[in-house]
């Protein structure tokens, strides 16, 4: 197959994709900074100033958690009083939710109504209906919302955020220089790209999320300008915030050809997790706006009350619950324990993104995966101990799985849990998980947790099923 050929992914509409020659082929009266250099060039400021974006954003986030919290990180706080208003101890979880919705809600409902909710959904519209046409206000909006948001205890990622963030920023430089919709469109999922490496420190895992999930296509030109964009945001992050691996675990193995069954059979179940989130995240969304008859800027922190019930019982799901996460899978949770943090999780998510907050679904999969996942190892190895291995080994493939099953992007999901984790030795029984939790989602379901926002928002004019639900 020629290189010139493009590999299209198969979420968005035929009409809609552009190969990488129409992209970067460039008119006779195009003036210099237009030439393939100059597309270079605006691939590497925006590969910088999505690294800028996603450490200014973590550092909004560390600033809030702390204001509101008292913590660094409240998930691995347990039920600690606040130190400012020790009197009243871990009641005060009861306030925070709703007291950031009172600052975030009127903000959204003011400046960018596009800011609420996860981020991603609204950059596939951009790029697929808009040209890659993104307001400049999101930039700002998104960052202080989703910021308030996490810090006060929404319970959603921040890889969305970004995600959006840095797409913006690729926006208004592509505007800025007068780039046409197919260059503008692949500028914005450069930033895309940037703001996924960024968070993550896993440049790989940014490209493909950029050409599986935003661009929906594969070519070795835009292959490169995405490197350079994900690379340099990458390398940014790592030289200001460190570039230390997300998870730190013990080697893993498969010591028994048959315990890949075994893994086979959390693919298969992570895929059913991954489409019930979805289905669950949009069904609190229905309810909520059918229950509320408010103020649509009162309504965070109205909701913001039950999410703080939630954060009462299971202060682990506070914020974007990394902790949690790690304590999982380093198997410092019982088996009980780990089933009421996955249907808390799924709760606690659905519950923050649907009374309007800000914040992406992409960390709370993998939260969803590990917890799970680590929860079917420890069940397997109580059924075949000779068999089964570690069950930390479980919530590594679990995390892989069950985002693959929400999402449907099994690339984006292989890569991202090997450079988070560096466990080469699980990437066959990580690759068979993903792939079997693709495909029963896609018999679970016609939508990801992605094209159900842009269905829903009427994104598409045609109602027929999405080419990458027909799977």
């Amino acid at each position: 197959m020629s290189h010139n050929v493009p590999m299209k992914f198969t979420h968005l509409r035929p009409d809609n994709r552009t190969s990488a020659a129409r992209l970067l082929r460039l008119p006779n009266h195009s003036l210099s900074w237009r030439i393939p250099w100059g597309l270079l060039a605006l691939a590497l400021t925006i590969g910088v100033g999505s690294g800028l974006g996603a450490v200014a954003f973590r550092w909004l986030i560390d600033t809030f958690t702390l204001l509101f919290s008292g913590h660094e990180d409240y998930a691995a706080a347990g039920h600690a009083a606040h130190p400012y208003v020790p009197q009243l101890g871990m009641w005060f979880l009861l306030l925070v939710p709703p007291l950031g919705g009172l600052l975030y809600g009127p903000l959204i409902e003011k400046f960018a109504n596009e800011a609420r909710g996860h981020g991603v959904p609204e950059v596939m519209a951009s790029v697929t209906h808009d040209g890659g046409r993104i307001a400049p206000r999101v930039v700002l909006v998104k960052s202080l919302a989703s910021a308030l948001c996490i810090g006060s205890g929404g319970s959603v990622g921040k890889e969305g955020p970004i995600v959006q963030i840095g797409s913006a920023l690729g926006s208004v430089f592509g505007r800025l220089a007068r780039m046409d919709g197919s260059r503008l469109r692949l500028l914005v999922a450069c930033g895309a790209a940037g703001g996924i490496a960024a968070t993550f420190n896993a440049p790989l895992a940014g490209v493909f999320f950029a050409m599986e999930l935003i661009l929906g296509e594969f070519t070795v030109r835009t292959f490169g300008l995405l490197v350079l964009s994900s690379a340099t945001a990458s390398v940014l992050s790592r030289v200001l915030v460190g570039g230390e691996l997300f998870l730190t675990l013990p080697p893993f193995d498969v010591d028994h050809p048959a315990e890949y069954l075994l893994f086979a059979g959390v693919g298969v179940a992570a895929g059913a997790v991954g489409a019930g989130f979805a289905r669950l995240l949009y069904l609190v969304e229905d309810t909520v706006a059918r229950i509320w008859r408010g103020p649509e800027w009162l309504r965070p922190a109205a909701g913001g009350l039950l999410l703080g019930a939630l954060l009462l019982a299971l202060p682990q799901l506070y914020g974007v619950g990394y902790p949690a996460l790690r304590n999982a899978i380093e198997g410092q949770y019982v088996l009980w324990f780990l089933l009421a943090l996955l249907v808390g999780k799924m709760l606690a998510t659905s519950l923050t993104l649907g009374i309007g907050g800000s914040g992406g679904v992409f960390a709370p999969s993998l939260f969803l995966g590990a917890v799970f996942g680590t929860a079917c190892g420890m069940l397997m190895h109580s059924v075949a101990p000779a068999l089964a291995g570690p069950a930390g080994a479980y919530g590594v493939v679990g995390m892989g799985a069950v985002f693959a099953g929400a999402t449907r992007a099994p690339i984006t999901a292989t890569i991202v849990i090997v450079e988070l984790t560096g466990e080469y030795a699980l990437l066959l029984p990580l690759m068979l998980a993903v792939v079997l939790a693709t495909g029963v989602s896609r018999l679970l379901s016609a939508e990801t947790i992605y094209t159900m926002k842009l269905r829903r928002r009427e994104a598409e004019p045609d109602l027929s099923p999405l080419p990458a639900a027909r799977g």
